[in-house]
């Protein structure tokens, strides 16, 4: 039996150098709605590098790191009326089911707590397994009057056609 070696992943806060590998994470995370049946509605482009860089500049992004083939996932983050909210989150697509995703969120969720920020919030699709489901296992729930920001972000992504969208918390 061949063994092959496993390199680590880390998380770690997100450097200048990492920017332009982000819209290829990004990209190739929206593939896994395709494969499941549910391209993304709106049919946007990645996000430019620099839009990013206000997380970067805050301190709110994080990225994944293969020791081996560097940056595969990241989060980025914004401190709104809420707390911490989580912007975006990605994996590369044949690096997802491994545990980068939920690293990541911990991350961010004990980044807010150390912080002193009252929660964590989101908005994701309420019944694909990798979005609202998983969020729940983290100890999120599902926000019944979203706050202005929540309320606005959901509005907006229902505008580019993204349906069956919620927004999460988790109080800390």
């Amino acid at each position: 039996m061949k063994h092959c070696a496993v390199s680590a992943v880390t998380i770690r806060p997100a450097g200048v150098g990492d920017l332009p590998v982000l819209s290829a994470i990004e990209e190739s995370g929206a593939e896994t709605f395709e494969c499941y049946g549910r391209p993304l509605a709106d049919g946007s482009p990645p996000a430019p590098p620099e839009q990013w860089d206000r997380a970067l500049q805050a301190g709110l992004l994080w990225v994944a790191d293969d020791a081996a083939e560097g940056p595969i996932g990241f989060l980025a983050g914004e401190v709104t009326e809420d707390g911490l909210y989580v912007a975006e989150v990605d994996v590369l697509m044949d690096r997802q089911r491994q545990g980068h995703g939920r690293r990541l969120m911990e991350t961010a969720i004990e980044h807010a707590t150390t912080t002193g920020l009252a929660s964590v919030t989101l908005t994701t699709f309420r019944d694909i397994p990798w979005n609202a489901p998983f969020y729940a296992t983290l100890g999120f729930e599902e926000v019944g009057s979203p706050s202005r920001h929540l309320a606005r972000t959901l509005a907006e992504e229902a505008a580019r056609g993204l349906e069956g969208r919620c927004a999460m918390r988790l109080a800390l």
